[in-house]
């Protein structure tokens, strides 16, 4: 669908993207992680053909930019972060204006439109809003629904979901995986939960650098970690709690930390990676009357490989 090679973007001396290559398949969502600055949104403008690369080149369905730019163009739909919004106009008159401004001038037609993407966006309750008025959540919806506006085969999103809360980052993700049934979606974001819930596959972006690209899974697989187990427990002092755990098993580190709450001893508990000693825990607790308030294993595989592969030194 997607094949990149060698793309690099210059700004005077400052070099953004740096030979990146990557092949992304029809039906994929591929999600850019990096931190702040990494050339995520660089290589986003240069994939819609809004930046000019420096070199390098990028063919879509064997159509090639520059050359091609307008054909690539209509394949694409595009939500930058901040949604180019009029937010003087209700919501129903913006998509009206939106699409005619792509070609959809029958009326009939533009109503269809309208009617499934007030569906899949949930749109339907502000239809007649000012733009001006609505949440950051519901202006994000807004924008999927002008890039969604001509139902382009390739949706390129840029941190579709940065300054929102919990719930507006759930409606949004469950948006983008729904589409994702049957588009080819490209999106960037430097939150760990956000590509590893969302996406099939992940770029990992440092200082203008591809410096991992696989599944979720794959990227797990490829470094061997500490399982970590987060205890928490009441009615027992933080020493004796230590040298109760130390003692069932000496490969086990136990270290104290902050409490979840006030009134209990809480704990990180390090084992070899593989192992999972919950079951051993909460045997030897049960012989005690102290009180298991939590006891998760918890995996840090994804952040462990971000902070690797971005770490400043590098």
């Amino acid at each position: 669908m997607i094949e990149v090679q060698n793309l690099t973007k210059y700004f005077k001396d400052f070099c953004a993207v740096n030979r990146i290559s990557m092949t992304i398949h029809k039906g994929e969502i591929l999600g850019l992680l990096g931190p702040n600055g990494a050339g995520k949104t660089t290589t986003l403008r240069m994939l819609t053909g809004y930046l000019k690369p420096s070199s390098g080149s990028i063919k879509i369905e064997n159509l090639q930019m520059p050359g091609d730019a307008i054909k690539i163009k209509s394949l694409i739909g595009y939500l930058p972060e901040s949604a180019p919004l009029y937010h003087n106009m209700l919501v129903y008159d913006y998509l009206d204006y939106v699409a005619r401004i792509k070609g959809i001038n029958d009326k009939e037609t533009r109503y269809d439109r309208f009617l499934q993407l007030t569906d899949l966006c949930g749109l339907s309750a502000i239809m007649d809003k000012p733009i001006a008025t609505l949440s950051k959540g519901l202006k994000q919806r807004v924008g999927l629904a002008h890039a969604m506006m001509t139902d382009p085969e390739i949706l390129i999103l840029d941190e579709p979901t940065s300054g929102l809360d919990p719930n507006q980052i759930a409606e949004i993700r469950q948006i983008i995986k729904t589409i994702g049934k049957e588009k080819t979606i490209i999106f960037s974001t430097h939150i760990l939960s956000e590509a590893e819930a969302t996406c099939d596959r992940i770029a990992i972006i440092n200082k203008g650098r591809v410096v991992a690209d696989d599944t979720t899974a794959n990227l797990k697989e490829s470094v061997k970690q500490h399982s970590v187990i987060k205890l928490s427990l009441k009615g027992v002092a933080k020493e004796a709690a230590a040298t109760l755990l130390q003692s069932i098993d000496s490969t086990l580190e136990v270290k104290g930390v902050d409490p979840v709450e006030q009134g209990l001893v809480s704990f990180e508990i390090k084992s070899l990676a593989g192992q999972d000693f919950r079951p051993d825990i909460y045997l030897k607790i049960k012989e005690t009357d102290w009180i298991i308030v939590q006891l998760i294993k918890e995996s840090q595989a994804l952040e462990k490989i971000f902070r690797e592969l971005t770490r400043e030194e590098r």
